[in-house]
């Protein structure tokens, strides 16, 4: 009797369907990328060029020690304050004559800055700070001057800050960029985000 064979099954399409199913999972995977903090650094600068000379009420010292406890001018302060309090700073307007700032709403404290264009944020943080602490205490900081840059966008341009800058970085935007970016500029040079950021103590 013929021994009977077996058949075969016809793999000619397995790599078709393989290669489909690749496609259809790099399509259809979404990759986690990281984020960051958005920092622009200062231009390059020889050694010897001496550094501005600052007047201290220009200069708002944030520091936040091991412990995550955050002092303000050598003052313990609670986060949820803090923004409220870069925000008085900022907009303090104590500036006379050229150092006047014409926009500011605050009480022209004499030992605050003089306008927001002088106006220096210091943050320091010891070695042994929470990074969930160090975050929360930049977006704060970042927080106030997003406050007094939407606010003057608002005034000036009827749109805030955020959404002039969420339209200039739309694709799809069919208006005058170049315009807004001028808009975006002018709000920037008004209140520079001057949030400087000091070498990390020891614990």
């Amino acid at each position: 009797m013929a021994r009977r064979s077996s058949p075969e099954v016809n793999a000619g399409s397995m790599a078709d369907i393989a290669f489909l199913l690749l496609i259809f999972f790099l399509v259809t995977t979404t990759i986690e990328t990281d984020k960051g903090i958005s920092r622009k650094l200062p231009p390059w600068q020889d050694e010897d060029v001496e550094p501005p000379t600052l007047k201290m009420r220009n200069v708002y010292e944030v520091q936040v020690n091991s412990n995550n406890d955050l002092l303000v001018e050598d003052e313990e302060m609670q986060l949820s304050e803090l923004r409220e309090a870069a925000i008085e700073f900022l907009d303090n307007g104590g500036g006379t004559g050229d150092e006047a700032c014409s926009f500011c709403q605050g009480a022209g404290d004499p030992d605050l800055s003089v306008n927001p264009q002088k106006a220096v944020i210091a943050l320091q943080n010891n070695r042994g700070t929470e990074y969930g602490t160090y975050i929360a205490v930049q977006n704060e900081l970042v927080a106030a001057y997003n406050f007094l840059r939407n606010r003057e966008a608002k005034r000036l341009y009827n749109v805030t800050f955020n959404e002039m800058e969420a339209a200039y970085n739309d694709p799809n935007y069919t208006g005058d960029k170049d315009a807004l970016e001028e808009k975006i500029e002018t709000i920037k040079d008004m209140i520079p985000q001057k949030l400087s950021e000091a070498e990390p103590k020891g614990s």
